[in-house]
């Protein structure tokens, strides 16, 4: 299976049925931020703090994997050099839209977040990454390329998956149980019950990977960067919300 491609599409299809994550700021969420007053997310619910992101005005932004029309406008709309870079060409019409509607200036690039090679080494101040690595197979490639096309000092923001969440049986958990019976690193594509996995590619629906922490977290040490930051968070009326948190935020430095 070509996952780049499947996932472009099945994200295309994402927009289409209203997923929260391809629904884009409104005119006064621009406005605010205009203003300084703004929310980011990385992760579902938690909102980035503040210090995280400092004084962007002017900074050059490469929001990666990362397009709805989201966070690109308010980096934008913050003073930044804004690209936006996205493997589904609908998640990036969001972008367009807004910044056609609002009057912001942002550089759309479709393509696979493994591959940066079109940016030049040093090339961005700020990478914004949130919850998406878990649609490719190969993380430690966006490590790398993110500290190459990063400046000296420049800042690595990035949300991800606990890969505790793919070391229960799916089909149990939508029935409200928690079945341990999957390994990590994990894919849907090996590890989905045959029926499932074609229920998943009849209706378009994303399919995704479960990568250790040691990919994630490790990965971005391996490749140049010093951690400097970390929250967890979690989705409130998740079944396996109710005892840990699911999802995680760092940020890091190239020093």
């Amino acid at each position: 299976m070509d996952i780049l491609k499947y996932n472009s599409n099945a994200w295309d299809n994402e927009v289409k049925r209203g997923n929260k994550w391809t629904m884009p700021v409104s005119s006064e969420d621009v406005d605010k931020a205009r203003n300084g007053e703004y929310k980011l997310l990385l992760t579902p619910t938690k909102l980035v703090p503040k210090e995280w992101i400092g004084n962007i005005k002017g900074k050059k932004v490469l929001c990666l994997a990362c397009g709805g029309g989201q966070q690109g406008p308010i980096f934008s709309a913050l003073g930044s050099k804004v690209t936006v870079f996205d493997n589904s060409k609908e998640q990036l019409l969001r972008d367009e839209f807004v910044s056609k509607r609002d009057n912001l200036k942002i550089d759309l690039e479709q393509g696979d977040m493994r591959d940066l090679s079109r940016f030049e080494d040093e090339s961005f101040d700020f990478i914004f990454h949130p919850v998406s690595n878990t649609f490719i197979d190969n993380i430690e490639k966006i490590w790398k390329e993110c500290y190459r096309i990063l400046k000296k000092d420049g800042v690595l923001v990035a949300g991800f998956t606990n890969p505790i969440v793919y070391i229960f049986d799916l089909c149990e958990w939508e029935k409200g149980n928690l079945i341990v019976s999957n390994t990590i690193p994990y894919s849907d594509i090996n590890q989905l019950p045959k029926e499932k996995l074609e229920e998943f590619i009849k209706n378009k629906e994303p399919l995704e990977f479960g990568h250790t922490l040691y990919s994630q977290i490790g990965g971005q040490i391996e490749a140049g960067f010093v951690i400097c930051g970390f929250y967890e968070d979690k989705i409130e009326d998740d079944i396996l919300g109710k005892y840990i948190d699911t999802y995680i935020a760092t940020k890091a430095i190239k020093l």
